[in-house]
């Protein structure tokens, strides 16, 4: 089983910047072997993709992150990460990362149903 945990959330002043770790852990784990996404939720509305990341760091983002958001991974601590710039009102809702094994490693995925572990989620509002 793999876990995910998320951290980082908060409030923050439109404009203002954040944060987002992921710790993904488990048991005889490879995390090199996952691909890894960023996914938010405000409510009400489906969860979407914002950013994901291949085994060997090639990016994908949606087209209203591009240039605002970096994804990135760092495969010796197991964790990725969400850098967010330039954060709106619009922004806000809760942010999950997830995980899927795959043995491709230029492959990003862009849908929930395609990756099978998920964590817990870290809220994240912007003010304005």
């Amino acid at each position: 089983q793999v876990q995910l945990v998320e951290s980082g959330g908060g409030l923050v002043q439109a404009g203002g910047s954040l944060r987002l770790s992921c710790a993904v852990s488990g048991h005889t784990f490879t995390f090199s072997m996952y691909a890894t996404g960023w996914f938010r939720q405000a409510p009400g509305k489906e969860r979407e993709l914002v950013a994901a990341i291949s085994r060997n760091g090639i990016t994908s983002y949606a087209d209203s992150m591009k240039g605002r958001f970096t994804i990135s991974r760092d495969n010796a601590k197991n964790t990725v990460y969400l850098q967010m710039n330039s954060l709106k009102p619009e922004d806000t809702a809760k942010y999950y990362c997830a995980a899927r094994f795959t043995g491709y490693s230029g492959t990003t995925y862009y849908k929930p149903n395609d990756y099978n572990y998920w964590g817990q989620g870290t809220q994240v509002t912007v003010s304005s």
